[in-house]
């Protein structure tokens, strides 16, 4: 797991791929957050397509790659939790998602993390 968390960290932004509520593949640009108690944390807002995608279909696929023409794939299941000291964490690691909800208790932000999760890491030699 450490392999795929530091992969995660050096890459900076990954893309997720969703099913959307039309059936058809959704991919975006999306940030890892960070590990805490062995999970992988990502956030995203209650008002976003990918909120109701993800409630509609907790499946995606997650992808990064780095210089090296190496990238990480994660397939997994998404698990929201109401988890107030990882939505501090959160705000106090990342700037942006600062600015965008100012507090934890914003009724907007929502946390997830991956589950049921395999991963690998491919390099095109």
């Amino acid at each position: 797991m450490k392999e795929y968390i530091d992969y995660l960290i050096k890459s900076k932004f990954q893309y997720l791929a969703t099913i959307g509520l039309d059936h058809k593949p959704k991919l975006r640009p999306f940030q890892f957050m960070f590990e805490h108690d062995g999970k992988l944390w990502f956030c995203t807002s209650n008002q976003k397509e990918v909120y109701r995608e993800l409630q509609q279909n907790s499946s995606i696929e997650l992808c990064a790659s780095q210089e090296d023409m190496s990238w990480l794939r994660i397939s997994a299941e998404v698990v929201f939790e109401n988890h107030m000291e990882v939505k501090e964490k959160i705000l106090e690691h990342s700037p942006l998602v600062k600015r965008i909800y100012r507090e934890a208790t914003n009724p907007n932000l929502e946390v997830f993390f991956l589950d049921k999760l395999s991963a690998t890491i491919s390099r095109i030699s």
